[in-house]
C-alpha cells in the first residue's frame, strides 16, 4: 500500500490515518535550545489521550529547559505536522508529529523554540503580514563520523563521474517528497563532496519544522548509502564552509510587501526598512544563526561566506543579497541572509531574522546604498570610508554582543536568552583551553 502526503488538520484527521495505514508507532518531536532534535515513540493506544493531555516528560533533562526543582513539562502535539517518516520501512510505518512544549497548566514555556517563532510570527501577523521563508541547506557527505575523507573531488554544478553523490541525493529528494517536503533543485557544492538541495519556500513556521525534517532526512539516507551526512559549518580546512542562505519576504493581502515598481531597486519602503533592520542588529543575532565555535571559521573573508554588513544585489560578498528583479516575477521579490550556517536551530534562526525585520519597519530604518564591489578585496581605509562593519568574529564576541542586546532579550525571551548566553560562553571556554595539533606543530618543535 503506498503512503500519501497527509494534510491533517485535527486530532480526528491523526487517527483516521494511523488507523487506515496500520502505523506501528508516533514519534514526537521537539528541540532543546540548540535545535538538538529530541524524540519519544507513541503507540497507537495512547494517541487519543496524549491529544487531549499532552505528553509529560522531565525538562531538567534537555538543554536550557528548566532546573529539577520544575522539571515538569508537556508536549503538545500539533496534528497538522503528522506525516509518516519516509525513511522507515513502508511495512507498518512510523509517523512524526512536531510539538509544543508548554508547561503543566497548558501555558507555553518560554524557552520552547517553536514557541519563540510562533510569537515572533504572531507580531508579523497582528500587523497583516505572513513570513516566507526559503533556506538553502549545504551539507557535507564523508565516508564515517570519524574523519573527514571526501567521496569525490567534484566542484560548483559538476555532473557525474565527478559528482558522486548524484545518487544519494535524488534518494533525499524522494524522501523529502514522500513526506510532501518540496524541492526546487540539488547540485554539487562548491567543496569536494559538498551539496546543497534548494527547498521551495514556505510559511516561517512550516519550513522550521521542515528544515528539521530535512536534516534528518538527509543524515538517514546517507546512512542507507553507508557514508556520513553533516552539517557542520566548516569541516575541512581551506576549503568553502556550508551555509543555509535564508531567503524571506512578507506577504500581506496576497501582495509581495517587498516589491515596488517604481523604485530603483524594486523594493518598498517596507522592504528597505526590513533589510536595513537585519543589517543593524545582525551582530546581535549571529550567536544564534551561527551558534558553535566551528561556524566562526567559516565566517573568514575568502570562501563565500560573508562577514561584512552590507547588502547588494549582484554582490555574493555581501551580508544581504537581494536578487535582481524579473519582470513578472514581483512575487519573488525577497531579501536573502547569507551568513547563517546550517547547523542553527532553525526556529530561533527564522525567528531572529522576522524580529529584526519588523523592528526595522516598526522603526523607518533607513537602508544604506548597496556594495557592489567585492568587499573582501577592500582594505580597511576603504571599509572605513565605505561605513562597512565586520560580524563578530568568533563565539566568543558573539555571544558577548548577544548578552548585552536587550532586544535579543526581548526577542528569546529572558529564559531562554539567559540559558543560550550561558552554554555559548561554556563552549567558548571549553575550546579555548583545548592544546590542537595547529599548536603542537607549529610550536613543539621551536619552544
Amino acid at each position: 500500500m503506498s503512503i500519501p502526503v497527509f494534510n491533517c488538520k485535527n486530532a480526528d484527521d491523526v487517527m483516521k490515518a494511523v488507523s487506515d495505514y496500520d502505523v506501528s508507532f508516533i514519534q514526537y518531536w521537539f528541540v532543546d535550545i540548540l535545535g538538538t532534535l529530541k524524540s519519544f515513540q507513541l503507540t497507537p493506544s495512547e494517541l487519543e489521550a496524549s491529544f487531549e493531555e499532552g505528553m509529560g516528560f522531565d525538562g531538567s533533562s534537555i538543554l536550557g529547559f528548566c532546573r529539577i526543582d520544575e522539571s515538569d513539562m508537556v508536549a503538545m502535539p500539533d496534528p497538522t505536522t503528522f506525516q509518516i517518516c519516509s525513511w522507515r520501512p513502508a511495512e507498518r510505518p512510523v509517523a512524526r508529529m512536531f510539538c509544543d512544549v508548554v508547561n503543566p497548566d497548558g501555558s507555553p514555556f518560554a524557552a520552547d523554540s517553536r514557541y519563540v517563532l510562533k510569537r515572533v510570527m504572531g507580531m508579523a501577523a497582528e500587523k497583516g503580514y505572513t513570513f516566507y521563508v526559503g533556506p538553502e541547506l549545504e551539507f557535507f557527505l564523508f565516508a564515517d563520523d570519524q574523519d573527514t575523507q571526501v567521496l569525490d573531488s567534484g566542484g560548483y554544478f559538476d555532473a557525474p563521474p565527478l559528482d558522486l553523490g548524484n545518487n544519494i541525493r535524488r534518494d533525499i529528494i524522494f524522501a523529502l517528497g514522500a513526506m510532501g517536503i518540496q524541492v526546487e533543485y540539488s547540485h554539487h557544492e562548491v567543496a569536494p563532496s559538498q551539496h546543497e538541495i534548494d527547498l521551495r519556500y514556505q510559511d516561517g513556521m512550516i519550513m522550521a519544522d521542515t528544515a528539521m525534517t530535512y536534516r534528518v532526512v538527509v543524515k538517514e539516507t546517507a546512512r542507507k548509502h553507508g557514508c556520513y551526512a553533516t552539517f557542520m559549518p566548516k569541516p575541512i580546512f581551506g576549503e568553502n564552509g556550508s551555509g543555509m542562505h535564508v531567503h524571506q519576504s512578507l506577504f500581506k493581502n496576497g501582495r509581495n510587501v517587498f516589491y515596488d515598481a517604481s523604485d530603483e531597486y524594486n523594493l518598498s519602503p517596507e522592504g528597505k526598512s526590513y533589510i536595513a533592520g537585519i543589517l543593524k542588529h545582525a551582530p546581535e543575532f549571529v550567536a544564534v544563526t551561527n551558534q558553535w565555535v566551528n561556524s566562526y571559521k567559516r565566517l573568514v573573508p575568502g570562501y563565500e561566506a560573508p562577514v561584512y554588513i552590507a547588502w547588494a544585489r549582484r554582490n555574493r560578498s555581501a551580508l544581504v543579497r537581494v536578487p535582481m528583479y524579473k519582470p513578472g516575477k514581483e512575487a519573488a521579490t525577497r531579501m536573502e541572509l547569507r551568513c547563517p550556517d546550517p547547523a542553527a536551530n532553525p526556529y530561533l534562526c527564522f525567528a531572529v531574522q522576522l524580529a529584526s525585520g519588523l523592528k526595522g519597519i516598526e522603526e523607518n530604518y533607513v537602508l544604506p546604498d548597496p556594495v557592489e564591489e567585492d568587499i573582501f578585496a577592500m582594505n580597511d581605509r576603504t571599509l572605513k570610508r565605505n561605513k562597512i562593519k565586520a560580524l563578530p568574529g568568533s563565539l566568543y564576541e558573539a555571544a558577548t554582543v548577544l548578552r548585552k542586546s536587550a532586544f535579543m532579550k526581548e526577542v528569546l525571551g529572558e529564559h531562554l536568552h539567559t540559558a543560550l548566553v550561558e552554554n555559548k560562553l561554556a563552549e567558548w571556554d571549553e575550546y579555548r583551553t583545548q592544546v590542537t595539533e595547529y599548536e603542537l606543530d607549529k610550536y613543539l618543535p621551536i619552544l
